[in-house]
């Protein structure tokens, strides 16, 4: 079914991208102050392999494709392997790091409101989440650049510094950025984590484990949280998928050079082998996720292995 998904999204970007109006040759010959000739745009068609019928490019971009060639930039013209090899760490750091820093604190908040249901600590968690799957990324991310650096001057307003190269300025940097990537995924999954843990905390073997006078500690971690841990780790699953595609307006709003920053640049200029190519990489990384999560499931739950 992975394979299937990868080959279906190469299928509809290969088509989406050729029906954009306009014409990628154009754009990258009009930089040009001297102009360009008949001669040269065909030169040019022809070296992409644009004048081919669009079913003979997409079979030839898919031969190239399961060579491990995503093909080359028509604006940079650098391959597109070695354009995704600059940028991928970077977004994978953002990605990585946001997944995680929700993963952490949304089954804790999710957990605290379902302990603590109907209680302040539930209402208040509870309102946070209603609000964060609300709030559109980019409007948080300016928001925060007015407030921390503007206003307040206490963070970088853009860019993006290796940690070898300047930790301190590395993490200043990832501050904002890391809390608008989160801020969805944590509300999602507090609400998800608060849910599951409700219908838990009425099963028969959580009264048991209390009967049996089990520490607090042992009877909310080995027999409440791992039980609702099934939908908590789907949506742990989805959440990838909407991590690496909010990095995309991530990297625009604070001007980080990743993954995200050059497809939206592609798209403009309407680079397809740099369209094509990052969105192949992150439909093959948001497949081998949810490949992951189906595993984790048999760990989860041990009935799941015998079947």
């Amino acid at each position: 079914m992975g394979l299937v998904v990868v080959w279906l999204v190469t299928l509809v970007v290969f088509i989406v991208m050729r029906l954009l109006p306009g014409d990628p040759i154009q754009l990258f010959l009009s930089g040009d102050p001297e102009g360009y000739t008949w001669e040269e745009l065909e030169y040019f068609r022809h070296l992409y392999g644009l004048d081919k019928p669009m079913i003979a490019q997409y079979f030839s971009w898919l031969g190239q494709l399961l060579q491990g060639d995503l093909g080359t930039s028509i604006f940079t013209q650098r391959p597109v392997t070695y354009m995704i090899g600059q940028r991928l760490p970077i977004t994978l750091n953002l990605a990585i790091s946001a997944i995680i820093i929700s993963a952490i604190l949304g089954v804790a908040f999710g957990t605290i409101c379902a302990l603590n249901r109907g209680k302040w600590q539930d209402s208040l968690f509870s309102v946070i989440a209603n609000l964060g799957i609300t709030l559109p990324v980019f409007w948080v991310g300016i928001l925060l650049i007015y407030l921390f650096s503007l206003r307040l001057g206490l963070l970088p307003t853009y860019g993006y510094t290796a940690p070898w190269v300047d930790f301190g300025l590395h993490i200043r940097q990832l501050i904002m950025p890391l809390f608008c990537m989160c801020v969805f995924g944590l509300a999602s999954l507090t609400r998800q984590t608060r849910s599951a843990m409700l219908e838990v905390i009425q099963q028969d073997y959580v009264r048991t484990a209390w009967a049996k006078g089990l520490r607090e500690r042992v009877i909310i971690m080995r027999h409440m949280v791992k039980n609702a841990m099934i939908p908590v780790v789907t949506q742990m699953g989805l959440q990838a998928r909407f991590v690496l595609g909010g990095a995309v307006l991530v990297e625009v709003v604070f001007s980080i050079p990743g993954m995200g920053r050059m497809m939206a640049d592609a798209l403009l200029n309407q680079d397809y082998q740099v369209v094509q190519g990052g969105t192949v990489m992150i439909a093959l990384m948001v497949v081998v996720v949810n490949i992951v999560v189906d595993i984790t499931y048999a760990w989860l739950d041990p009935r799941i292995r015998y079947h």
